[in-house]
C-alpha cells in the first residue's frame, strides 16, 4: 500500500491552539483534519491525474483519505492509495510477458512524493483557513 503522512511538527503555534481545541472541542478539531485531509487528497488525486496519462485501472478512484488519528506529535490525517497496482506504479515495476521474459522497466511517477511536496507548502495555508473556518462557527 502506498501512502504517506502529513502532521503538524512545524507550526508549532496552530499545534498548541489545535491541542486547545482538541481538549475543548475534539469533534470539531478532529472535523477540521479530515477537512484538510480531504483537500490534500484533492491536490493527491490531481497531481496523479497529471502524472500517470494512461488509464490504468481504477486507480484514479482509489486514492482515499484515512481517519484522523491523535499521536505523540499531534493530531495526524493519511491521504493513501487502495489499489493493488498501486505501489507498481508509484515505485515501477519490471515488464515481463506471460512467458516470465523480461523486457525491461517501467519507471515509477512518484506520484506521492511529488504531491507530499506540494501540500508540505500548501499545509500552512490549509490549516489555517480550516482553523479560520471553524473558529467563525464558535
Amino acid at each position: 500500500m502506498t501512502d504517506f503522512e502529513i502532521d503538524t511538527r512545524n507550526l508549532d503555534v496552530l499545534k498548541r491552539e489545535i491541542d486547545d481545541l482538541q481538549k475543548l472541542y475534539p469533534r470539531q478539531a478532529k472535523q477540521m483534519m479530515a477537512r484538510s485531509g480531504a483537500k490534500a487528497r484533492t491536490i493527491v488525486s490531481r497531481k496523479a491525474r497529471q502524472l500517470v496519462k494512461k488509464k490504468t485501472g481504477n486507480y484514479f478512484k482509489s486514492i482515499k483519505r484515512g481517519k484522523v488519528w491523535k499521536d505523540d506529535d499531534g493530531v495526524k490525517v493519511r491521504v493513501y492509495s487502495r489499489a493493488p497496482h498501486a505501489h507498481l506504479l508509484e515505485y515501477g515495476h519490471r515488464i515481463v510477458d506471460k512467458a516470465g521474459n523480461e523486457h525491461g522497466f517501467q519507471e515509477g511517477f512518484h506520484v506521492f512524493d511529488k504531491a507530499s511536496h506540494e501540500i508540505e507548502s500548501e499545509w500552512d495555508d490549509i490549516l489555517e483557513k480550516e482553523f479560520e473556518r471553524m473558529l467563525s462557527k464558535l
